[in-house]
């Protein structure tokens, strides 16, 4: 009976979603359905649209807030079943994780179109974490929607054959060989798409099976598979077909060849959905959305980050977002090792014109990264636990001459470690067993759940880790490539573009990156080092610059702020296409490439409602002495012109009450910000400053406060007016930047608050900026923070060293209240036009014909 049920409502459910509940439940009476399976009809529906809208992850925006068809997983389902089968089989984590799968996706194919209805083009994105499971996901969908009746699949594997090849491989596990007899295959594991027999062999009645297909995004290919489908023209009428473009930024975006023939194929297709997956969605975000394109028009998706997963945020920290608690964001893991410039001349040549007869000099800190890869290997044969595979990747440049110069000193290095190893060089263990030390102490095994291996326990494994260890060059030219299918791995992987983007390095445990990149996408796919790294989560170590992870740092802010404009222009009922995604820029880096940005535009952010505050310093006594000499000028002048001064030297504070402005624009004038701090242009906030004062009536008078510390050494302002100095460790670069220092956070949320009356102790951020608007609705808060020049880091901060500048430092943060008469903006994101300008295609020739 209760198959009977599923499929009586499987066949009524359109009705139900057609027309409002009442006159639903009567047409339904009429086709003589009795009262008592109506009612059970309705609620069934009723509970599954409300699962639906109740999912919490993964939130998304849905174009006219449209109800969806689809409500979940039935029983008679086939595909995916096998799915959860296979991944509790291959020892998934926790139901749990399944579980937040299963809603992940269903919000996927809710969004899709009902695959009976007669024509729809929808075009989506789903925005993931670089390596979290995003083949999984959609996977996911592919099963989920096969199930419901859509016929075709097309799968874009990103630009290159061992992404494709990969993701061929994975598809057919999960979804042909558990159900042969539901599928056809247009391409194989060493195949991409070749026209082969009749189209109406596939898409004809008598065919019911769901066609599957997975390709590269190169020119040559696309066109074979487009004529292919022009072939089938009179068949797919009736053919709903789901097109998943992975890696949805790459070659997709802005490009004369393959843009052109991705929407060629579409036109082709009366019944499709164009779903993009990628982990970078910077490029896509900045489409043209009135032209004719891949805009994602229909719905951005944010899938949640999946528990375990290591991502930006956790190994390189982020700082601080408006609204938050400034101490409750984290620095990150104690995983990143800095590669000193000095080093990367001896790993990248310089130019191009270095490129020929180039060879890398093994310095301390690749051979240093290379010997931990190997400790790491023995460890994890210790442990016996986890991916039977591991990794080391090595990379510096896109040159494929420069990956292949790294075969011979990298054998070289290994062929000493093995005689110094058979010899038992005393000295050379004694390095061996220091470098093990020195990593597991800073980074301890307890605090990922795992047990420490001692030295003498993984040193028997060395010999035969060495034996095992190959060093591959993987790229476009080289015919020795990463194998995962043959047995466990032990490699350091040489390569550039075709390990830097979708193919999964598996049992990564160390990177030694020093690539020179431009842009943010880049930047990011650049991370292979992300992902799962279950039974050995404490021992991955990354090796980089340090300007490459104040970039990542940067980066782990951009991400953040992204998913949330996403989420809050979801519950502020917008839409793709009344609401732009607001990007973060950075003084050094691109969003993404220029052709992607040709028609973005600088978004407007007002300071209005923020808070900004100084966490980059110079540490020259010249720089830090003037800053000093302004902060005095300031409130020599706060005294004499404040309508009123508060006093609280238990407290360690001073409040300066409505202090005129030009006095905060003079000491703006002088103070000098860190030119690597792009949100405290001194000019731009001025600017602000002036235009709301001429415009809207406020900012004319200022609060200036002073924070210190009482039990600090103290330090003076002005006669009379002295606090205890503050202290700001910084953070930890083991090979720092002469001249540079870095704090991360400066203001607590408490700061934000000095002026305001009343108990404000358990106020929230958002709380204290409700509180503001209400007592102090068009006055600013300027605050002055001391800095203790030595600043010793508390014990429980790992990643923090003294600050040890050469003066005692002056830190600023600044608190605007929110807009009320008209608001005065500054240009520091960019976001997609919504205007009507036509996008222009730069031309990736590159893309034509290679690789086919």
């Amino acid at each position: 009976m209760t198959d009977e049920f599923d499929e009586m409502y499987d066949t009524f459910k359109a009705l139900l979603d057609s027309f409002p509940p009442s006159e639903a439940v009567k047409r339904l009476e009429r086709l003589g359905i009795s009262p008592d399976i109506v009612e059970r009809i309705r609620e069934r529906h009723e509970q599954q649209t409300v699962r639906i809208r109740e999912l919490e992850e993964p939130h998304a925006v849905i174009l006219g807030n449209r109800d969806t068809w689809y409500t979940g997983p039935q029983p008679k389902d086939k595909c995916w079943p096998a799915i959860t089968d296979l991944l509790r089989k291959d020892d998934w984590p926790p139901e749990p994780a399944i579980r937040s799968l299963d809603d992940s996706s269903t919000r996927v194919v809710s969004l899709l179109n009902h695959p009976k209805q007669k024509a729809f083009s929808t075009r989506g994105l789903v925005v993931g974490y670089v390596q979290s499971g995003k083949t999984t996901n959609f996977t996911s969908v592919v099963a989920k929607a096969a199930d419901r009746g859509y016929k075709l699949f097309i799968v874009l594997a990103g630009i290159h054959n061992g992404l494709r090849r990969q993701t061929q491989a994975r598809l057919v596990q999960q979804l042909v060989e558990p159900n042969p007899s539901l599928w056809s295959q247009l391409t194989g594991l060493d195949k991409d798409f070749t026209p082969g027999e009749n189209p109406a062999s596939y898409f004809g009645r008598n065919n019911r099976t769901h066609v599957l297909c997975v390709v590269k995004k190169n020119a040559t290919v696309l066109r074979k598979l487009a004529a292919w489908l022009e072939k089938a023209s009179d068949y797919l009428e009736d053919c709903p077909a789901l097109i998943i473009d992975d890696e949805a930024d790459q070659a997709t975006v802005a490009t004369k060849s393959i843009n052109p023939l991705i929407l060629g194929i579409m036109s082709s297709l009366p019944r499709s959905a164009y779903v993009g997956y990628t982990a970078s969605p910077f490029a896509n975000l900045l489409i043209d959305p009135s032209a004719a394109d891949l805009y994602p028009k229909d719905f951005v998706v944010n899938l949640p980050k999946p528990e375990g997963h290591f991502g930006t945020e956790v190994l390189f920290g982020r700082y601080a977002l408006d609204g938050e608690d400034p101490e409750q964001v984290d620095d990150g893991y104690d995983m990143i090792r800095s590669v000193p410039d000095d080093d990367v001349a001896a790993v990248r040549p310089e130019t191009r014109a270095d490129v020929e007869g180039f060879e890398p000099f093994i310095t301390d800190t690749l051979r240093r990264a290379v010997e931990y890869f190997w400790l790491v290997t023995a460890a994890r044969r210790v442990r016996g636990t986890g991916d039977p595979h591991n990794t080391m990747l090595i990379h510096t440049s896109v040159n494929t001459a420069v990956h292949n110069s790294f075969k011979r000193p990298l054998e070289h290095l290994r062929d000493r470690f093995e005689r110094s190893l058979s010899a038992g060089d005393a000295d050379f263990l004694a390095r061996l067993s220091d470098l093990w030390e020195s990593e597991t102490e800073r980074v301890p095994a307890e605090d990922f759940g795992e047990t420490k291996v001692p030295f003498e326990r993984l040193l028997p494994e060395l010999s035969g880790v060495l034996e095992s260890c190959r060093v591959i060059m993987d790229n476009s030219s080289s015919e020795d490539r990463l194998d995962y299918e043959n047995g466990p791995v032990v490699a350091i992987a040489v390569g550039g573009n075709t390990l830097s983007r979708g193919l999964t390095l598996y049992g990564l445990s160390v990177s030694y990156f020093v690539r020179s990149v431009s842009a943010y996408d880049t930047l990011l796919q650049m991370g292979r080092w992300f992902g799962f790294r279950k039974g050995y989560a404490d021992l991955p170590r990354i090796w980089m610059t340090d300007e490459l992870a104040e970039w990542f740092r940067h980066l782990a802010t951009v991400e953040t702020e992204m998913r949330r404009d996403i989420d809050i222009y979801m519950t502020e009922d917008e839409t793709p296409l009344t609401f732009a995604v607001r990007l973060r820029t950075h003084p050094a880096l691109r969003v993404t490439a220029a052709a992607k940005m040709r028609d973005a535009v600088t978004a407007a952010s007002s300071y209005g409602g923020k808070r900004v505050q100084t966490h980059y310093f110079h540490t020259n006594a010249g720089w830090l002495g003037r800053n000093a000499d302004a902060a005095r000028a300031l409130i020599k002048a706060s005294v004499a012109n404040a309508v009123r001064a508060e006093e609280r030297p238990a407290e360690g504070r001073y409040v300066f009450r409505d202090v005129p402005h030009d006095l905060v624009i003079d000491f703006l004038s002088t103070y000098r910000f860190h030119e690597k701090s792009p949100e405290n242009d001194a000019d731009l906030i001025i600017d602000y400053i002036r235009k709301r004062v001429s415009k809207a009536g406020s900012l004319g008078r200022w609060n200036v406060a002073i924070v210190g510390n009482p039990k600090g050494e103290d330090f003076a302002f002005a006669p009379g007016v002295s606090v205890g100095r503050n202290n700001r460790a910084r953070l930890d670069l083991p090979n720092p930047v002469p001249d540079f220092a870095d704090i991360k956070t400066l203001m607590s949320r408490r700061d934000a608050a000095v002026d305001l009356a009343g108990d404000t102790g358990k106020l929230t951020e958002k709380g204290i900026m409700e509180e503001r608007r209400r007592q102090l609705p068009d006055t600013g808060l300027l605050v002055l923070y001391p800095i203790d020049k030595v600043s010793e880091p508390l014990p429980a901060k790992r990643l923090r060293v003294p600050l040890n500048a050469e003066d005692h430092v002056i830190g600023v943060g600044l608190v605007f209240p929110e807009p009320r008469h008209g608001d005065s903006t500054v240009e520091s994101y960019v976001s997609a036009n919504l205007s009507n300008v036509r996008i222009e295609d730069e031309d990736y020739s590159v893309l034509d014909d290679e690789d086919a």
